[in-house]
C-alpha cells in the first residue's frame, strides 16, 4: 500500500520544468519573522511621491481654516465657535465626559460652545495636496492640450 493518502494524479507530484534553472548560487534576502522582505535603509522607492501639508478644518462644515486659533473666533461658514471641544484635539467621544486629556469634574455642554479651556489644541489633519495648480491663461490651457 502506498504511503500517500491521496491518489488522484497531480497531488503532492513534482511541478514540471518551467524554464532554465539560474546558474549560481541565489543570494538570499533578509527577511522580518513574518515573511516580509526588509527594506534598505533609504526606505522604499516611490518616484513621485505628492506632498501632504497640515490643515485645520472646522468640525462641523469641514472648511479650512487658519491657525492659530483666537478665543473667539468663529467659522466663516457656519458660525461654530472655534475655541470649543468639538474643535480640540482631546475630544474623544469615548471618554469620560468627551474629555482625553484631563479627568473634569464636571461635564462640559454643550461642546460646541466657546470655552477658555486652557489645554485646548486645534484638530489639525495632514492631507495630501492633490490638486494641481490651474493655468494662467486661456492660451496656455489651449497649448497644454498639445503637449
Amino acid at each position: 500500500m502506498s504511503d500517500r493518502k491521496y491518489r488522484q494524479r497531480g497531488y503532492r507530484d513534482e511541478p514540471p520544468d518551467r524554464g532554465p534553472k539560474r546558474e549560481g548560487p541565489a543570494e538570499p534576502q533578509a527577511r522580518r519573522p513574518g515573511g516580509r522582505p526588509i527594506q534598505d535603509a533609504a526606505g522604499p522607492r516611490t518616484p513621485n511621491l505628492m506632498a501632504s501639508h497640515e490643515v485645520f478644518r472646522c468640525a462641523r462644515c469641514g472648511t479650512l481654516l487658519a491657525l492659530p486659533v483666537e478665543p473667539a473666533s468663529r467659522c466663516s461658514r457656519c458660525g461654530v465657535d472655534l475655541h470649543s471641544c468639538i474643535q480640540c484635539m482631546s475630544f474623544d467621544t469615548s471618554a469620560r465626559f468627551e474629555c482625553a486629556q484631563v479627568t473634569l469634574a464636571a461635564r462640559v455642554s454643550p461642546k460646541d460652545a466657546q470655552n477658555d479651556c486652557a489645554l485646548f489644541a486645534p484638530r489639525t489633519t495632514i492631507e495630501r495636496q492633490t490638486g494641481t495648480p490651474g493655468p494662467t491663461s486661456a492660451r496656455q490651457a489651449f497649448d497644454d492640450l498639445f503637449k
